[in-house]
């Protein structure tokens, strides 16, 4: 199935909001209807293919499958850019001059090897596609040249198993729910539950350095990742040859994170463990956001470390994102405190044993037991906030998300300073917003910040949010934290992925790109600035 083209998922989970969000939004924010709804998918009309018939004929040549070149308004619409509000606006607004002017659907390593290089023989650029679930303009090279997108759906396969070595190697157009269904079928489990989980790929969760909610668990996707094959203009890269080597720079760290603008990853091999007997999800309450943090550091520093650990700030807390379904339903509490869910899985003797002493370190910090309740209501609905973010935007309200992620130390800096700079930018504009934020990945040294804002959208909206979203880059960067946790950089946060990594490093990686990527076609504009 493919995504709703004008907003999140399965258009069968679409939902309006409840009348009661729809008064908090216009008594809270100003938030009104606008006039006319979504674009509809047969009215948009992208502009003409812009391959010649030379290119054309190559790239048809370069895949087997009958259909695998598509050039119909519908493919090319359905691969134009990403799913950030930005996004989705200009969709629905009609706007996809940027569409690709093909989408290429190769069954193997060798047909991606092919497109690679009859993109790179007539000076078309590639732009690799898995979920489509990229929210930081990852779909969206900054390029003149006509581009190609490279959906891997066929590449969807379980490879191998080697339950010796508990290791699974796995292609890269797999989606997560069938990846879990394949491995659970075999007794093993990959454990990485992003929120983008049900609609995001395997090569997707490589290339952006993904991290699921069950982190402090099962760790980051780059952490589980063991080797890794890529496809590029220049040839093959095969690496991994052993779960950890001295035998120069790993070669896994370049390639994981580079988004497509590096080669394209045909294979992934991660580690995998055995599927959970046992899995338990609860509700703690902390007076302050800062207590809360501070019981989340002595758990992530000095054990036991839950396998979900989350925390939200006072605002998301009363709001109700913490549980997306409890919004409007009623009853929150007039000083709601921060709430934490906790999450702990294995087998039976280990979860209760691991939940015990969770617990005393927890009361000894100050948390108040709410029970499961709150972390069933979590878990059940883990994965609806993206399309409460569609029905935000029916009803004419502003809602993104931006995270980030800093040593303990300078988190409570952190979360000030980009709360600052979002309601100052946009209150100045005359939109006033609500922002809220949480705590989701935790590490022995630090931890990321996860931001939602919500704001009546303006007369412009994308323009209305840009300089709120300069304004929050610039604040992450300033008060110490890195531009991305887990979204990635895509266009919309290259400038300030330069600043972070500096010009050497810059320069480092451009040259790596030119020694793979000569013509300059793997995602332009994508991580790196076009030389």
């Amino acid at each position: 199935m493919d995504m709703l083209w004008s907003g999140w998922g399965d258009p069968a989970k679409a939902a309006p909001l409840p009348d009661a969000v729809t008064g908090l939004l216009r008594d809270l924010l100003g938030v009104t209807p606008r006039e006319g709804g979504p674009t509809t998918l047969d009215a948009v009309e992208p502009p003409a293919p812009a391959l010649t018939g030379e290119a054309y004929d190559a790239l048809r040549a370069a895949v087997a499958a009958p259909d695998g070149l598509r050039d119909d308004a519908e493919s090319r619409i359905r691969h134009t850019r990403g799913k950030s509000t930005p996004d989705l606006l200009r969709i629905r607004a009609g706007e996809v001059r940027t569409a690709p002017a093909a989408v290429l659907l190769p069954a193997d390593h060798d047909e991606v090897l092919a497109v690679l290089r009859a993109c790179a023989e007539h000076g078309v650029a590639a732009v690799p596609f898995g979920g489509g679930t990229s929210v930081v303009g990852g779909l969206a090279p900054a390029t003149e040249r006509p581009f190609v997108a490279l959906d891997l759906r066929r590449l969807d396969g379980l490879l191998a198993v080697d339950e010796v070595s508990r290791t699974a190697t796995l292609q890269p157009g797999l989606r997560g729910p069938r990846c879990e269904e394949l491995l659970n079928a075999r007794g093993w489990t990959l454990g990485h539950f992003p929120q983008s989980f049900e609609w995001a790929s395997v090569g997707g969760f490589a290339a952006a350095r993904s991290s699921g909610q069950a982190s402090a668990g099962y760790g980051r996707f780059d952490e589980m990742v063991l080797g890794l094959t890529v496809a590029t203009p220049e040839g093959t890269l095969e690496t991994g040859r052993a779960p950890r080597s001295a035998a120069g720079p790993d070669l896994r760290q370049l390639v994981l994170g580079s988004e497509g603008a590096l080669g394209v990853i045909t294979a992934v091999t991660v580690r995998i463990r055995p599927l959970p007997a046992r899995r338990i999800y609860e509700g703690w309450r902390f007076a302050s956001f800062e207590a809360g943090t501070a019981a989340l550091r002595r758990l992530a520093q000095d054990g036991p470390r839950p396998t979900v650990l989350r925390l939200s700030d006072e605002t998301e807390t009363f709001v109700g994102l913490a549980q997306p379904d409890a919004i409007g339903s009623g009853g929150l509490p007039q000083n709601p405190g921060c709430a934490a869910v906790v999450g702990y899985e294995g087998t039976e003797e280990e979860t209760a044993a691991r939940r015990a002493a969770v617990h005393e370190v927890l009361r000894a910090c100050g948390g108040e037991f709410t029970g499961e309740e709150p972390g069933d209501r979590w878990a059940h609905g883990r994965y609806d906030a993206p399309y409460l973010r569609d029905a935000l935007l029916d009803a004419g309200a502003f809602a993104e998300t931006l995270e980030t992620a800093a040593f303990w130390s300078a988190l409570p800096g952190l979360h000030a300073a980009v709360r600052d700079a979002l309601t100052r930018t946009l209150t100045e504009a005359g939109t006033p917003p609500l922002v809220m934020c949480h705590i989701s990945h935790t590490y022995e040294n630090g931890a990321s910040l996860y931001f939602t804002v919500v704001s009546a959208q303006g007369e412009d909206p994308v323009a209305h949010w840009e300089p709120a979203k300069r304004a929050a880059n610039d604040a992450i960067l300033a008060a110490g934290g890195t531009i991305s946790h887990h979204h990635g950089v895509g266009t919309d946060h290259r400038d300030w992925y330069v600043r972070e990594t500096g010009p050497l490093g810059i320069r480092m990686l451009q040259a790596v790109k030119a020694e793979i990527d000569p013509s300059g076609v793997l995602n332009p504009g994508v991580l790196l600035p076009v030389r």
